[in-house]
């Protein structure tokens, strides 16, 4: 057995490894579409739900390049043709805005080459980068001729100091692209020419020289780069290491060979110090070396194989940077999203001594490349320049040995794979697409240090997810866009009050990393699992414990593991907390419930017991309501709904609404109130026509209505799971029915359409259906469609003397019906006596054929000329037919 990635597979010959692959991508895909793991989301919140803060400007359009500079107090925004300066702390406020749009020349030659005027041939901003304290460094696509320029932060202008853009931003704005600035120089993956056929990893520096990547499909098959970013290594390193850059992309398999495009994702670096070749690469990477990186589900030997966004969390408490990424894969019908985290030490160790891969020479084999069992040169290649290359005269890669540069070139991919933390995936979501992510790290108040995942969709919805104890919990899903669209870019503050930020083809929005102010009580506190966040017992409220002062002389509740156990207990509703619904004998009811928690579901209670909604006359019904049909006596009471929460191998319940159902009979109340010490028939209500409401006297309404128009409820504030139901006025809570307080009936049309008599409606539907039924009838046997039965009905009908013929009676008359006419015309006698009629001439025989017949016509001789010339006529006297081909008209 080998262990390759987390994957545990047999070992099996090179020819059969593309197809093992293949099915193994392939062959688990229903498995894994319908019993993969899910990670569904506690708490849901809408975009008007929560405080967000959005920013757009009319006319503008595509903001997805950000850049965050905090010591500025600033976001910086890309968009197309404008680049904008924001309030960091309120991205409403905008400081200044610059235009940088495309000269006509150059549009018209965008639009000679086949792109669109509207969309293509603009300048769409892609790279906002800071270059000092005074300059950013900008590039734009501008009509698919890249161009860069200075920007001043002074007076915030262009310094029109325009450079060629080629290797520096992409020429289609669609396609992708990554840049990242390291000490003044811009390091970029993109594509280099106009057909976007010749992709590079390119270095733009004033100081030193321009490296770019070799023009190869071995170092780099039709990539699509997604992130860029440097590790420092060679600050406090004892063996006097360089600085490196890593990308990260997804390309084209050049492993193996299937009927289809395989892609694979990949972790490239470059060393900072990289000067090139001096004979062999010159002006090219002497330090370029990709790997694969692999996330999958080893219980179900599901790969994901494309990556589409990398955040390295990098704080000055922890001991090495760590990489998180997301994942999808390559076959969109799976519909899973995961989430992998990679040390960097396990990065470098395989950068450092990994397995090279070499081409294949063996003919008809399924591989391309495999491993390289020969021992590679010195210094080893690939690697930066350290302090052991510096005792042998190698200063820099000018000095490295042609041998070396050499077998890097030949060999840039490495055979071991970069294999995740857990050799897991972090976190699986099922029907989700994953497409950006930032990583916060938080201490709560156990002291302990823990990873706060937010992850955006393409869908603008954003996921906020906590590792505790090696598994992953998603606290909350918000719908961060105002519409279903991607998230393109994901920012994260990290000083003061922390803000996300989260650009869009439409605009900018600027979002808190918490909600604590929403959970109401104890309990929906702590089983949120919000590091952010916790219970306030003197105030009662759920504080975030970043703000200021927020931990100060405060008895504050966390528990990241949901145990609410140190809450107080829970107290069931007060009577102030019903809400009154009459009914009449026999009709439903509608007990609306909402519940706080996607992971919690509904207890109800009548009277102090749980009832079973198992039961043919109660229905859950939305999300938690419940329908009661056919309210009787024994249905009528107090009625209460619970949410119910498992957490830490425990149940949590708490009280979320009451009701107190009754009986509208006219002139008294008939209900079940354990609280009442008087009975329900000593409440008289104002007297009222029976089906209206009367709303006199009630301290609810400030003016009277007519008993003729029913009372509209107001409006529940809308949330993220509607209120599905009418039947409850959430102003209406009353107590008790008390002398002077009326009957207040509200009406669901649902209820309503229960109790409705739809029989009326139903006769009048098969009354139609019948009417047209006849007249369908009617109208064949008028025009002759229907078989001889009708026919006489329409005879006696129109009164026409007419007979119904038999079937093939107008095209063969006369062949067998008997005639008794004109028995004088024939001598022909049948055996009782009887004469026959000979045969009619259909117009079908022939003269010699009649005679052969044996059949004497007197009258033939005087029509054989009128036969001859009209073939196919009939005699109209033994038969008349109306439509008949025949020669002449009878």
């Amino acid at each position: 057995m080998t262990v390759k990635g987390n994957l545990t597979v047999s070992r099996i010959p090179e020819s059969n490894m593309a197809l093992s692959i293949l099915g193994m991508f392939l062959g688990l895909l229903l498995e894994v579409s319908t019993e993969g793991p899910t990670g569904i989301p506690r708490t849901s919140w809408k975009h008007h739900d929560v405080s967000l803060i959005e920013f757009t400007d009319p006319g503008i359009f595509n903001y997805s390049t950000l850049l965050l500079s905090e010591d500025k107090q600033a976001l910086y925004v890309g968009a197309r043709e404008a680049i904008f300066e924001l309030n960091m702390g309120n991205i409403s406020i905008k400081h200044n805005q610059v235009i940088w749009k495309v000269p006509e020349s150059d549009m018209e030659k965008c639009i000679l080459k086949g792109k669109s005027k509207e969309t293509d041939c603009l300048n769409y901003i892609r790279v906002l980068q800071v270059v000092s304290d005074d300059s950013l460094y900008v590039c734009g696509t501008h009509a698919f001729q890249p161009s860069c320029d200075y920007l001043s932060l002074h007076d915030f202008q262009l310094e029109k100091k325009f450079e060629d853009g080629r290797g520096k931003c992409s020429f289609d704005p669609a396609q992708s692209f990554t840049t990242v600035m390291v000490d003044g120089e811009l390091y970029s993956g993109t594509a280099y020419n106009f057909l976007g056929s010749e992709p590079i990893i390119y270095r733009y520096s004033q100081m030193q020289s321009l490296l770019r990547t070799e023009y190869s499909t071995s170092w780099l098959n039709e990539p699509s780069f997604v992130f860029a970013d440097v590790i420092r290594e060679s600050k406090n390193s004892p063996d006097g290491d360089d600085d490196k850059i890593y990308f990260f992309f997804t390309e084209v398999s050049v492993e193996y060979e299937f009927f289809g495009k395989l892609l694979i994702p990949r972790i490239a670096r470059v060393c900072k110090g990289d000067l090139g070749g001096q004979r062999t690469l010159q002006k090219k990477w002497t330090s370029f070396l990709k790997a694969k990186l692999v996330c999958s589900m080893s219980e179900l030997n599901f790969v994901f194989n494309v990556v589409h966004d990398v955040f390295i969390l990098k704080t000055p408490d922890s001991k090495e940077p760590i990489i998180y990424g997301v994942f999808t894969s390559q076959w969109g019908n799976v519909g899973l999203s995961a989430v992998c985290a990679y040390n960097m030490s396990s990065v470098g160790e395989v950068f450092s001594k990994g397995k090279y891969m070499q081409k294949a020479t063996v003919e008809q084999s399924h591989t391309k490349w495999v491993r390289f069992n020969g021992v590679p040169p010195s210094p080893r290649p690939g690697a930066c320049i350290n302090n052991n290359d510096r005792l042998q005269n190698i200063n820099s890669s000018l000095h490295l040995p042609d041998k070396t540069l050499q077998f890097v070139r030949d060999h840039p991919l490495l055979e071991d794979p970069v294999l995740p933390i857990g050799n897991g995936p972090k976190l699986v979501a099922k029907d989700v697409n994953y497409t950006q992510i930032v990583v916060d790290r938080v201490q709560a108040l156990d002291n302990n240090v823990y990873d706060v995942i937010f992850t955006g969709t393409d869908k603008g919805i954003l996921h906020k997810s906590i590792i505790y104890d090696g598994e992953v919990h998603i606290v909350e899903e918000l719908r961060l866009l105002p519409n279903s669209e991607p998230i393109k870019t994901l920012l994260l503050s990290s000083q003061g009050t922390r803000f996300l930020y989260a650009g869009s083809d439409s605009g900018v929005v600027q979002s808190p990393i918490a909600f604590c102010e929403k959970y109401s009580s104890c309990e929906d506190c702590i089983l949120a699992r919000d590091p952010y966040c916790a219970w306030d017992s003197d105030a009662k409220i759920c504080v975030n414990i970043l703000l200021p002062n927020a931990n100060s002389e405060r008895n504050l509740i966390q528990n990241l593991n949901g145990d609410a156990h140190k809450c107080p207990s829970v107290k069931s509703l007060s009577p102030e907390d019903y809400q009154m619904i009459t009914v009449k004998p026999g009709s439903s009811a509608e007990l609306p419930c909402r519940l706080n928690s996607n992971l919690a579901h509904a207890v109800w209670k009548l009277n102090g017991a749980v009832v079973s909604v198992e039961s043919s006359k109660f229905h859950l019904i939305a999300e938690a309501g419940m329908l009661i049909y056919s309210v009787s006596q024994e249905d009528l009471g107090h009625y209460e709904c619970w949410s119910e929460e498992q957490a830490n191998g425990k149940n949590f319940t708490q009280p979320l609404t009451g009701y107190i159902l009754s009986f509208d009979i006219g002139k008294q109340y008939v209900t079940s109130d354990p609280f009442m010490s008087t009975t329900a028939s000593a409440v008289k209500p104002a007297p009222s026509t029976e089906g209206n409401i009367n709303t006199a006297g009630s301290p609810l309404t400030s003016t009277l209505q007519s008993s003729a128009t029913p009372t509209s409820p107001p409006q529940p504030e809308t949330t993220l799971t509607p209120w599905f139901s009418t039947t409850v006025n959430p102003l209406q809570k009353l107590l008790f029915p008390s002398p002077g307080t009326p009957s207040i009936e509200t009406r669901d049309p649902s209820t309503e359409y229960l109790k409705t008599d739809n029989s009326n409606a139903l006769l009048f539907l098969f009354l139609l259906f019948f009417i047209l039924f006849l007249a369908l009838i009617a109208y064949n046997c008028y025009m002759q469609y229907l078989p001889p039965p009708c026919l006489k009905v329409r005879a006696a009908l129109l009164g026409k003397k007419k007979k119904p013929q038999p079937e093939y009676m107008s095209c063969e008359p006369g062949l067998m019906e008997p005639i008794v006419e004109k028995v004088e015309q024939t001598g022909v006698h049948n055996q009782n006596g009887g004469q026959q009629k000979g045969l009619r001439d259909t117009g079908y025989e022939t003269e010699p054929e009649y005679a052969n017949g044996k059949i004497s016509n007197p009258d033939h001789t005087d029509k054989v000329a009128e036969t001859q010339d009209k073939p196919f006529d009939v005699i109209c006297e033994s038969q008349p037919i109306e439509f008949a081909d025949a020669d002449a008209p009878c």
